[in-house]
């Protein structure tokens, strides 16, 4: 409790910060809801409460997004998580908040030779036979510069921002805080699940902190395509890799977005359409290891309509059950069969409060939109997004790593269709779902998992007559225990709590009332004014106890809305 007490004193400038920040973008009344202003008040630390008339004109969506804009990296990186959260958010949302800025204003290159010479051990005119301390880009963990090893080599360096660290720790405990306040004031959002959501952001950024595991998804990825001459990794210079430092080989290319320097160099838009959408699916349905940011600014084009990918911090992994599920809800669709589809989404959303009868009736519904369609004329975008407008309708969340892989499908089918109007991602991945049933249905595979599957049931008949003793011992000393886990429960001891308090103050503010007034009929006795002293004095007492009573059922009520 004291641990927490002190983090909560060491934040709160931060949160400060970010409730001003949110005030600012009209979003006062959440701020007031979730009582954040009282602990600041308490503090000594006033709100400025006025809200901005040019932010009136946006939408609530934009000014989200300019308010996580705002309050720094890593807010930036919770929107970007969030725009992938097709299964959750609206379109407008989606669309929103995958604008976020990625390049932020860089830092001068003094402010990280510091940190960059102490990590890699020596000043940097022995390390580096050049480099350019002028940025390549920069963004809000990190900016990136062009170098040259003494072996010849031209390579970038991707340094991380000093303290970035301790900013963002702090950001993720104030989240932390944030979600629970959220689920116990609004819980309409608990399918949202913002603890959750907060838990999953902690680990992605730290994974993506750690550019040794950046560097490592990258030698992953270089080996799945090392047989693939179209698809090019950069090599990765382990020599030269630290936690804050990342160093790879650079590549020269034509930026994807860059369509006239496409065309001119003479490169087939059709052919890096399927270059990459080949790339991407065999990440996906095959590997089950796949890049998970693929937007424009980490693609490449190479001469012989080669595709290089950048940036590997944020990648997703799909284990085999997850494919499988994949490849069963895509032939559910096409083959009409709503009962599989709807138990797919099921098992994806684990245990919730669902009619699996409404659920397979809408699901009809939605496939019988698409019945008839050739798959030139289905659009993957679209079907995605109106299965996740369903998944909402029935609150249902997608797993993590299902998400990525959505928001991922989403963005290769747009830059699919951007290099060719006609490109169809149904068609394209055909053969790649076909190779991966005829793995999962390989006579050898089968069998392996049967084996498997038989000695975990011997183990488990083995076991269970020792299990069903224990639990039979447990009932007989009256030692069984149930667990249960009840929503809410803390929050509501306090609030009952709380009012016990004062109805207990008004029954002695009542009995302090009827006792005066017994002691006002009593003759004899010190007097005040002519009145029965004892009288008037209980009196004033209980007209003290009444007026505090009063301010602060009025406090408590006031502080809900």
């Amino acid at each position: 409790m004291l641990v927490e007490t002190f983090h909560t004193l060491r934040d709160f400038a931060r949160l400060h910060e970010i409730a001003s920040v949110l005030i600012r973008f009209g979003f006062g009344e959440a701020v007031h809801r979730l009582g954040i202003h009282h602990a600041l008040e308490k503090a000594g630390k006033s709100l400025y409460w006025k809200y901005a008339e040019e932010q009136a004109q946006l939408s609530l969506p934009a000014r989200m997004r300019r308010a996580l804009e705002e309050m720094g990296p890593s807010f930036i990186k919770l929107g970007q998580i969030l725009s992938t959260r097709v299964d959750l958010l609206p379109p407008e949302w989606i669309e929103e908040l995958s604008h976020l800025q990625r390049r932020v204003p860089p830092l001068p290159f003094e402010a990280l030779r510091p940190q960059l010479e102490s990590d890699l051990g020596g000043p940097l005119d022995k390390l580096f036979a050049a480099f350019d301390t002028r940025p390549l880009a920069a963004a809000s963990i990190a900016q990136v510069h062009r170098a040259r090893l003494h072996s010849g080599e031209d390579v970038v360096v991707k340094i991380r921002r000093p303290s970035i660290t301790k900013t963002i720790d702090a950001d993720l405990r104030l989240m932390a805080k944030l979600a629970k306040l959220i689920e116990f004031e609004f819980p309409e959002l608990d399918y949202l699940r913002p603890s959750e959501i907060v838990r999953q952001f902690g680990l992605s950024i730290h994974r993506e902190l750690d550019f040794v595991n950046e560097c490592r998804n990258t030698d992953r990825l270089a080996a799945n395509f090392r047989t693939d001459p179209r698809i090019v990794i950069p090599r990765v210079h382990w020599d030269y890799v630290r936690e804050r430092v990342c160093v790879m080989d650079y590549i020269e290319g034509i930026d994807a977005m860059d369509l006239d320097a496409v065309r001119a160099a003479g490169l087939d838009q059709r052919t890096l359409a399927k270059v990459g959408a080949d790339a991407m699916l065999k990440m996906i349905l095959l590997d089950g290891f796949f890049h998970a940011d693929p937007h424009h600014g980490n693609l490449l084009y190479l001469p012989d309509h080669r595709i290089a990918f950048l940036d590997f911090g944020m990648v997703g992994r799909l284990p085999e059950l997850r494919r499988h599920q994949l490849v069963d809800l895509l032939s559910a669709i096409v083959g009409r069969d709503a009962q599989t589809a709807a138990d797919v989404l099921l098992d994806w959303a684990g245990t919730v409060n669902v009619d699996p009868d409404l659920l397979i009736a809408d699901m009809d519904n939605l496939i019988d939109d698409y019945h008839g369609a050739t798959l030139k004329q289905l659009s993957l975008t679209q079907m995605l997004t109106d299965l996740t407008q369903l998944m909402r309708q029935h609150r249902l969340a997608l797993p993590p790593d299902l998400t990525l892989l959505f928001r991922a499908l989403i963005t290769l089918d747009g830059i699919g269709k951007q290099n060719d109007p006609d490109f169809d991602i149904f068609t394209q991945a055909a053969p790649f779902i076909e190779k991966s049933l005829k793995e999962r249905y390989d006579p050898e595979k089968i069998a392996r998992s049967a084996w498997r599957n038989a000695l975990h049931a011997m183990d488990m008949v083995a076991t269970l007559p020792t299990e069903l003793r224990r639990v039979s011992r447990a009932v007989q000393k009256g030692a069984l225990k149930l667990n249960i886990d009840l929503a809410r429960l803390d929050h509501l001891g306090w609030q009952v709590e709380r009012a016990l308090g004062w109805l207990s103050l008004g029954l002695v503010a009542s009995a302090l009332i009827i006792a005066s007034a017994i002691v006002m009929t009593v003759q004899g006795g010190p007097t005040l004014w002519g009145l029965p002293a004892f009288g008037l004095l209980g009196y004033v007492g209980a007209s003290a106890m009444a007026s505090w009573l009063l301010v602060a059922i009025w406090r408590g009520t006031r502080g809900k809305h």
